[in-house]
């Protein structure tokens, strides 16, 4: 293997010297295949012999598609059914693979756009990227319906797409957009067992970018599903359970009135407590879940379910998204998720607490009632009143820009000014992992021999746990080669104090978190700098439209990876640890103190 991954790495550098386009274009389609038996081959991956043959099928593969590539030929991107093919992703630049069932209908050379289908995938904790390329080769996989792409997105390996699982799905989509006709009102979103989970929360999420949702089992949150499978009782932090609030779907149901939904359950899965849990939510809505269940069924989806799937999919597929929809009533606890259609909620009064706009036309105007909203733009489709009265306020004209903000004497047109929470610059630290990013490792030492050394353990712990857990790289530079080019365009994760980390000197007196070598204070909590250390997120005061992260990589650890339903961020924007606790399974060290920015990113005080 070692000398079929040389000689396969040999002509991936032809091909990038290469001046040939199609070479750089299709590069990623080649790389694939050497990662995923590099990764495995390096971190001891093959977990069953069957596993080596995989490997080496992918090796022959690789070669394959390279010496191809170096002639100017790609035969497997016109080919009809299962085809694996990679992308570059943005967020650490590494090769991610997908696979995807292209119809034996697919005319290459035609117009005709078709329906595609997401098809996430279950749990599986050796499905390394050699097991997933391998099966994604060889097997159309649950769903194949006619005249359809299906796309199966790796996801970032075994997180239910959640976090850098999530960008995946997206990343994916636009690779295959890119190299196929794709009807962008005829997508869908599908999945079973875990598959079913990440359905859910892209459903509640982007109801307006789907023209319908097929959860399967699954969970739909945290702490009933982890009660109901295997009888565990959380008992969270405050600021954890806020955190639930990003991924559990029961809170955004009422946005599923803009996605035609047809769950399924096998009545006899203890899964099935999903889509009950969802049901029940739709009631509190005034909707109804259209949920499937296969008769004497568990964890599996029952043949006469799936044909009634499928039909009630295809009919949907006919009529595909309904784009200006008269009528929005829209709900969301951050602003990570913040848009529906012709509606974006621009900044709310309190994040992680319940975000609701409805709108609705009323003869000459139109009514917005709104609920933990301090800003917001509507741009209403053709035909609707350009009237708007918002929260029993006199009627105003919608401004050219549809923008609107809450002030003292109540709403009026504009927009909110100065340092705020907005869209992808709202927190919590894990967001800043689901864009570029780059650890910036200190070329000093920290004031603290005791910080300075939890420093570099929980560093380590982040690269590879990076890697173990979301399957890339991480950028790592040091503190003295940040250039101007990786402030403008990366998260930048500054490692160490601002005596170990000359990025963090240059910032450290526009940050709200003070660290000196005597104290860490936080507005007005202090502690002592011997023995304690900050990890929070930040808009980075060198390019505000970026963050910048303080000793930190994504927050949930190991024992999270015991159960999808747990991976979800562990702490809030900023926290404080005593590293005289070492660091364990669960957390970083003793949380000191732990806190949200307000919505201006100020620090909140304690009485």
């Amino acid at each position: 293997m070692t000398d079929g991954l040389k000689s396969l790495q040999t002509k991936i550098d032809k091909l990038r010297d290469s001046n040939q386009p199609l070479a750089k274009e299709l590069l990623p389609d080649v790389l694939i295949y050497h990662r995923a038996v590099d990764q495995a081959l390096q971190y001891q991956e093959f977990f069953d012999p069957n596993d080596i043959i995989a490997g080496k099928g992918l090796l022959k593969q690789g070669n394959q598609r390279a010496d191809q590539l170096l002639t100017g030929e790609a035969p497997w991107t016109k080919q009809t059914g299962v085809v694996v093919r990679g992308y570059i992703s943005k967020i650490d630049r590494t090769v991610q693979p997908y696979g995807l069932v292209i119809p034996a209908s697919y005319q290459f050379e035609g117009a005709e756009k078709h329906r595609l289908d997401f098809w996430f995938h279950g749990r599986g904790e050796p499905l390394s990227e050699v097991n997933f390329l391998n099966e994604r080769s060889r097997n159309v996989g649950q769903i194949s319906p006619a005249n359809t792409i299906v796309l199966h997105p790796y996801g970032r390996y075994c997180n239910a797409n959640k976090l850098a699982g999530e960008i995946d799905s997206f990343e994916a989509l636009d690779a295959v957009k890119r190299q196929y006709r794709v009807d962008p009102d005829r997508v869908a979103v599908r999945g079973f067992s875990m598959g079913g989970a990440a359905c859910w929360q892209f459903a509640v999420h982007y109801a307006d970018q789907w023209f319908a949702a097929n959860p399967g089992a699954g969970f739909s949150e945290t702490p009933d599903f982890l009660l109901a499978f295997q009888k565990e009782i959380l008992t969270p932090t405050w600021y954890e359970e806020k955190l639930w609030r990003m991924y559990d779907c029961p809170g955004y149901t009422v946005n599923l009135g803009q996605l035609p939904t047809i769950a399924y359950s096998g009545d006899m899965d203890i899964q099935k407590q999903a889509a009950d849990l969802m049901a029940a939510a739709h009631e509190l809505e005034g909707m109804q879940l259209l949920h499937i269940i296969g008769p004497m069924t568990g964890h599996k989806i029952h043949p006469d379910s799936a044909k009634e799937i499928e039909a009630r999919l295809a009919e949907w597929a006919v009529k595909g998204i309904n784009r200006s929809p008269t009528h929005l009533r829209f709900a969301t606890f951050t602003l990570k998720y913040n848009q529906m259609h012709w509606l974006k909620v621009d900044g709310m009064k309190e994040h992680w607490e319940e975000a609701r706009v409805a709108i609705r036309p009323d003869g000459d105007q139109l009514n917005v009632a709104t609920k933990n909203v301090s800003s917001f733009t509507i741009r209403p489709p053709k035909g609707l009143p350009l009237k708007i009265k918002i929260d029993a306020a006199p009627v105003q004209d919608l401004p050219e820009d549809g923008a609107f903000v809450h002030s003292e004497t109540g709403w009026k047109a504009g927009q909110p000014s100065g340092l705020r929470k907005k869209h992808g610059l709202q927190g919590p630290i894990d967001d800043a992992f689901m864009d570029s990013f780059i650890f910036v490792k200190p070329s000093g030492t920290c004031r603290s021999e005791a910080v300075d050394k939890w420093v570099h353990t929980e560093f380590e712990h982040a690269v590879t746990h990076w890697r173990r857990q979301m399957r890339g790289d991480a950028i790592v530079k040091l503190d003295s080669n940040i250039t101007a080019e990786d402030i403008a365009g990366s998260n930048l994760v500054l490692w160490g104090d601002s005596q170990a980390n000359s990025v963090l000197a240059k910032i450290a007196d526009k940050l709200p978190i003070r660290w000196t070598k005597d104290e860490v204070a936080v507005g007005n909590r202090s502690f002592d700098a011997a023995h304690h250390a900050p990890v929070a997120i930040y808009p980075n005061p060198l390019n505000p439209e970026k963050y910048v992260v303080f000793n930190s990589g994504f927050t949930y650890r190991e024992y999270d990876y015991l159960n999808n339903a747990r991976q979800v961020p562990k702490l809030p924007d900023w926290a404080i640890i005593d590293v005289r606790v070492p660091p364990n399974s669960r957390l970083p060290g003793k949380i000191a103190d732990a806190d949200f920015f307000n919505e201006r990113w100020e620090t909140k005080p304690v009485n």
